[in-house]
């Protein structure tokens, strides 16, 4: 539901500046409005489902973010597309939160690393929820209706999957962190934020300066230029689903360490040797390193001994989505005091950070 929500709006952005009448740089500026109500949410969010279990606000959480996609679909001015954008924002945090917590929850119960194939399933509903933009487009449906339509989808989905959730969190921390909504992390979830952050500023990078790459340093042809971007989401939507496979045999950390390196070798390669056949392999490389970061450093904050899955969730979240914010602008920065070559090469080594942050994991946890 989350995927085909969010995807539904990402196909409709070009008909919203369209109707609005928004230059490049203005619908830019007001993009940033749902990060900002991302990361406003995120705490408070991580709050509301220690306060309350992740069932209750998973069904909240469920029940309004489809309800910001109508919002956005009935925007007529550019202070209703801010605001609907941050409440946007909010909405899906709370659902993310609760959902990843639920996950959390799940993987216990079902004996073995799950996680990354939820994520695979975000990312597939994403790609389904591109293809039903597509088809709303070719038949002239406006976005409000198209909108409707996936908010009236959302709610049946949620009909038929609220009995079958997880009707209460585990709790295995003391009644002191139970009852506050805001702690301190410790080194182990601040390290394992700090992962999340290293891959997640090369998923950002790659969101926004992949076909960007491929047009100014490979130099491809016109129809080719989103062919990296392609090349990584394929890759990354498809490692999730084998990822639990290769969590379960060799452990976490493992996994983690390898991740780091599939990056930084995808970026360099790409860096490397600039032409369209090894740029493509190397952003495929970087989509299967990115692939199983997030899911499973959630699934690892999750277990935490000290702090509520909720709250360790937060946390995480929190700290790993400061790098995806990052990670667009810094590449931007950097390009203009050298080039796109070295700041891809910077951000290459910066998603080391995954590699050499796994290794303190084994001892921070005990």
């Amino acid at each position: 539901m989350q995927g085909i929500v969010f995807a539904s709006w990402a196909s409709r952005i070009p008909d919203i500046q369209q109707r609005l009448g928004l230059s490049e740089s203005g619908l830019g500026a007001v993009l940033f409005a749902l990060p900002v109500g991302q990361l406003l949410a995120t705490m408070l969010s991580g709050y509301l489902v220690n306060r309350f279990g992740s069932k209750t606000m998973l069904s909240i959480g469920a029940l309004l973010y489809p309800a910001g996609l109508v919002l956005l679909g009935g925007v007529a001015t550019l202070w209703q597309l801010f605001a609907a954008l941050v409440l946007f924002g909010i909405f899906g945090n709370l659902c993310n939160i609760a959902v990843n917590t639920q996950g959390v929850g799940v993987e216990r119960l079902y004996g073995r690393s799950i996680m990354a194939s939820f994520h695979g399933l975000w990312s597939l509903a994403g790609f389904t929820g591109g293809i039903v933009g597509a088809l709303m487009v070719a038949a002239n449906v406006s976005p409000s209706w198209h909108f409707v339509f996936i908010a009236l989808l959302a709610l049946a989905l949620l009909f038929v999957a609220r009995r079958s959730v997880v009707p209460r969190d585990a709790r295995t921390v003391t009644t002191t962190e139970k009852k506050s909504g805001f702690v301190k992390p410790d080194a182990f979830i601040l390290t394992l934020g700090l992962i999340a952050f290293a891959c997640m500023i090369c998923e950002g990078t790659m969101f926004d300066w992949s076909s960007i790459y491929f047009e100014k340093i490979v130099h491809a042809p016109k129809q080719w230029t989103r062919l990296g971007y392609i090349a990584f989401m394929c890759t990354m939507a498809g490692g999730r689903f084998v990822s639990d496979y290769f969590v379960t045999r060799f452990g976490s950390r493992t996994v983690l360490q390898l991740s780091g390196v599939m990056i930084v070798a995808g970026m360099l390669l790409a860096v490397a040797l600039p032409d369209i056949l090894p740029a493509t392999l190397g952003f495929l490389l970087v989509g299967f390193g990115t692939s199983s970061v997030v899911p499973l450093v959630y699934s690892l904050a999750g277990r935490s001994r000290k702090i509520a899955p909720g709250i360790a969730l937060a946390l995480v979240s929190t700290i790993g989505f400061l790098g995806f914010l990052l990670g667009p602008p810094v590449i931007g920065l950097i390009a203009g005091l050298s080039s796109l070559r070295v700041s891809f090469a910077v951000i290459a080594f910066l998603g080391l950070g995954t590699t050499l942050l796994a290794k303190l994991l084994a001892r921070l946890e005990k």
